[in-house]
């Protein structure tokens, strides 16, 4: 059985890849690799809270492995933590890193040369999949997101903490990809088939950053006893 690594945003697009994997027998998920913005303590562009994110991975039962960058990280920087990290557990076996992306080729590039300078391959498996039909594959299967950043240049800040369901993307505008895959939103999922329980959450503010994007803050629900 191929060892592999899952490179996990908490997204939509990771949880259907995740799910698309976990199909094909004849891979082994050693961990789910989530970048880490320190200083924020959120996941990277997603700006979700690191504890939503620990629940989540929770709820999905693999072990999390964070890769850690600064605010302010180079694109050095960050390959050579995420180097570092690969090479980490390709000392364990790990042959393959899987990723979520559908159809941008440069990213699907760049990806694949670095691994390549480490001896590791690329997976794939959402790869030029009609992303309509994908965004209706999700909902359709229970899987259950909100929407955590929208690019401004894109979407109007009402889509910020909306739910990602059929009425959302009745109401994208034509140019905007139904996935968010050329960078339009970034979502969180909380619930869905491949979840042992939902990751309860609440809104908190949306606030503008960088001049251009919005980010809806989502507040961790405390569990108490009764």
């Amino acid at each position: 059985m191929e060892k592999i690594i899952f490179t996990w945003s908490g997204g939509k697009d990771s949880a259907m890849a995740l799910y698309e994997l976990r199909k094909v027998y004849g891979y082994k998920i050693l961990a789910l690799l989530t970048t880490v913005t320190d200083g924020y303590d959120r996941i990277s562009m997603h700006g979700v809270r690191n504890i939503l994110l620990e629940q989540q991975i929770e709820s999905l039962g693999f072990p999390l492995e964070k890769v850690h960058i600064s605010k302010d990280s180079t694109n050095k920087k960050y390959e050579t933590e995420m180097k570092n990290a690969l090479l980490r557990y390709q000392a364990q076996g790990v042959s393959s890193v899987a990723f979520g992306d559908i159809f941008l080729e440069d990213l699907r590039r760049y990806r694949e040369d670095n691994l390549s300078k480490i001896g590791l391959k690329g997976i794939f498996p959402l790869w030029r999949r009609n992303t309509t039909m994908l965004a209706h594959a999700f909902i359709d299967l229970g899987f259950k997101a909100v929407i955590t950043c929208i690019d401004s240049k894109c979407l109007d800040k009402s889509f910020a903490g909306r739910v990602f369901d059929k009425q959302f993307l009745s109401e994208l505008p034509l140019e905007v990809d139904p996935c968010g895959e050329n960078g339009e939103f970034h979502s969180f999922v909380y619930g869905g088939p491949i979840f042992k329980s939902q990751i309860p959450y609440e809104k908190g503010e949306i606030v503008f950053k960088d001049s251009r994007f919005y980010y809806c803050d989502l507040m961790p629900i405390n569990k108490t006893c009764s």
